[in-house]
């Protein structure tokens, strides 16, 4: 960005702009203005509506009574997409027992239709999800996530018929589980991994960076395991808010398996094992 296009920004007084690190799909930055800082997002090279997915999301955050960044401005600057929101200021300590508490509170939300999906597509930096509105748990998450990312796997020739053999035989077990679990369409982060929550000044934990979507809250659950950010009071205290139903141990599972997926996708082989040590304890626990 050079000071012509900032200037396009819609504010006043902008003092400076400074990087943010962190995250693998948006340029991120920090405007500071006389009324105090804004955050940032930039897309090069794409249209305004890359970021429809996201305002979709922080807005459902926002009905469901979530602590969540607001959006202040978003459009298109010089053929670059971007996303202005405020500034969150964060703390230096929070209560992962209060964050356990939001997340139950946030999957209490549900889909005002009653299905599962989302009224925008997820855009990520190589992989989009349609979202398509589907009634049955399954159908979203096995059929439009699951296979596309492993159709994904195998066209990029990160996935060979080894692979390929042990994920049919995965795929067998997460329909047939999922067919004798009862899921509501609760309102989902998306994304949710210890990069993805914050706690403000204050102490009140928040999210960010949302891919929301409608579906079954045991998905938040499963991907926040699979980097160890989140302790025992975290799950002790979701589970007496909103307790799981039972064989979560095994599904928990699934929604690991899919973050590692999208990892492997976007990154590479490096996390190859962390794949295929998912599946076998899948297909070891069933």
């Amino acid at each position: 960005m050079d000071q012509k296009w900032i200037a396009q920004l819609p504010l006043s007084d902008i003092k400076q702009v400074l990087p943010v690190a962190g995250g693998d799909v948006n340029s991120a930055y920090q405007v500071e203005t006389a009324k105090g800082p804004y955050f940032l997002l930039v897309q090069p090279g794409r249209q305004a509506d890359f970021y429809e997915g996201e305002i979709a999301g922080l807005k459902a955050l926002a009905a469901a009574d979530v602590e969540a960044p607001r959006i202040i401005s978003n459009g298109q600057i010089d053929g670059d997409a971007y996303l202005l929101l405020n500034f969150l200021k964060q703390g230096h300590r929070g209560d992962q027992a209060q964050l356990g508490q939001l997340i139950a509170k946030m999957h209490r939300y549900y889909s005002p239709n009653h299905k599962f999906g989302f009224s925008k597509p997820y855009q990520g930096a190589s992989m989009t999800f349609e979202n398509k509105w589907t009634d049955t748990w399954s159908e979203l998450f096995v059929d439009q996530r699951m296979d596309q990312l492993r159709d994904a796997l195998v066209d990029q020739h990160l996935w060979s018929e080894k692979d390929l053999k042990k994920y049919s035989q995965v795929r067998s077990i997460i329909v047939d589980s999922l067919a004798q679990h009862h899921s509501d369409p609760s309102l989902l982060h998306g994304d949710f991994w210890g990069g993805n929550h914050m706690f403000l000044e204050d102490g009140t934990p928040a999210l960010i960076d949302p891919s929301a979507f409608y579906g079954d809250r045991e998905f938040d659950i499963g991907c926040s395991l699979v980097f160890g950010a989140y302790d025992q009071r975290f799950y002790s205290a979701y589970q007496k808010a909103y307790p799981l139903d039972d064989g979560y141990q095994l599904r928990l599972n699934f929604y690991s398996l899919y973050l590692l997926m999208i990892h492997l996708e976007k990154f590479g082989g490096m996390y190859a094992s962390g794949v295929n040590n998912t599946m076998e304890r899948i297909i070891d626990l069933s």
